[in-house]
């Protein structure tokens, strides 16, 4: 069997009806600060996730409740991660969770907290 894959998750309300280009750039801000907290936190997996081709996807939620409870698991299974709050410059309110970056992190562990959630 071949080696482990990794891959980082962004988590991204649909509540709040944000257009296309600012879910965008909600999911590269998720994307790069998580990898920023990973390096710190498991740097390991950051190194086999860079190796195996950076694997990223996109998954919907409903609400900042299904984030937040996201958040909380995440840190049950020691996955880092890091929450986007918005500047509030544009479609939404200052201070608004609009998206949780996870990981990267081996799929079978990151799979127990994002493997249900549908694709964005």
């Amino acid at each position: 069997m071949g080696a482990e894959e990794y891959k980082q998750v962004m988590a991204v309300r649909r509540d709040l009806h944000m257009g296309c280009g600012k879910i965008a750039v909600q999911v590269a801000h998720a994307s790069i600060a998580a990898y920023e907290a990973c390096k710190i936190q498991r740097p390991e997996w950051v190194k086999n996730w860079i190796e195996s081709g950076w694997k990223k996807i996109a998954v919907k939620v409903n609400s900042e409740e299904e984030l937040k409870e996201l958040m909380a698991m995440a840190e049950r299974l020691s996955i880092p991660y890091s929450p986007v709050l918005d500047a509030g410059l544009t479609q939404v309110s200052a201070g608004t969770l609009t998206c949780v970056g996870f990981g990267p992190a081996p799929a079978s562990i990151i799979d127990r907290l994002t493997g249900d959630l549908k694709l964005l």
